[in-house]
């Protein structure tokens, strides 16, 4: 009998110190779950460094899209100084050969006042050109207002005059530099209609282009750039119209 109680306490005694053992190793020892726990460390510090290399890919790219906009911003404005320069340039022309017509304008007006040009019979008095001249002298001061008032009148009193082709021309140049472009319009379209074959009417028709420009009319700019070429070939006003037509958009 006691050796029987002895044994069973010995088997209970195993049982007990087994289950012990297994109570006491921890889930940390499994290797499965140790070799889980690895992964994720190694997936986070691969994410970790995929994540700060598409930081640096954005960045770089955000550094090459305005790499391109500075690009742009600088063609873009050195378009515009070309432009200004271009637009510059042409009105030094035009003030370059407005002095030199002036200039000649005044050796007419002299010779016609001091009898060297014979004016045509009933056309010329010495009040017509008295009227001229100040209009004229209204228009070299830049006293525009005053010179297209004085053109104006010169016209409604002498339109036979001599020099009313030239008042004409003068008229609408003085309303061209005042930025009045229609009615300088009007005013060379009067001088091309009525004096076809005056030595102005090369010019006449050269600014009348301009003001169609201005006015966005740029058919009818095309058309008398084109009339241009043809009816006055080989004057400088042509010249300066084809250069100006062969710029226009088609």
């Amino acid at each position: 009998m006691k050796r029987l109680a002895y044994g069973r306490l010995a088997a209970v005694a195993m049982l007990a110190l087994g289950l012990t053992g297994c109570a006491t190793y921890g889930p940390e020892e499994d290797p499965v779950q140790i070799r889980l726990d690895d992964l994720d460390t190694r997936l986070a510090r691969i994410e970790r460094v995929v994540t700060n290399q598409t930081l640096v890919e954005l960045s770089q790219r955000l550094d090459a899209v305005q790499n391109e906009l500075r690009l742009l911003r600088g063609q873009v404005e050195e378009s515009g100084n070309t432009q200004q320069s271009l637009a510059k340039q042409q009105r030094d022309l035009y003030a370059d050969l407005d002095r030199r017509l002036a200039a000649l304008e005044t050796a007419r007006t002299g010779s016609l006042l001091s009898g060297t040009i014979a004016p045509a019979p009933g056309a010329a008095s010495p009040e017509a050109e008295r009227d001229y001249g100040r209009a004229f002298d209204a228009l070299k001061a830049g006293e525009y207002p005053a010179a297209i008032s004085g053109f104006q009148g010169f016209l409604g009193s002498w339109p036979a005059h001599p020099l009313a082709d030239n008042a004409q021309y003068w008229l609408g140049q003085a309303h061209y530099v005042n930025r009045s472009y229609e009615p300088a319009a009007a005013a060379f379209a009067n001088l091309v209609a009525q004096w076809p074959t005056s030595s102005k009417a090369a010019d006449g028709m050269l600014k009348l282009a301009l003001c169609q420009l201005e006015l966005q009319q740029r058919d009818a700019a095309r058309q008398t750039l084109q009339r241009l070429a043809v009816e006055h070939a080989g004057t400088d006003a042509a010249r300066q119209g084809q250069e100006r037509l062969a710029r226009l958009p088609r």
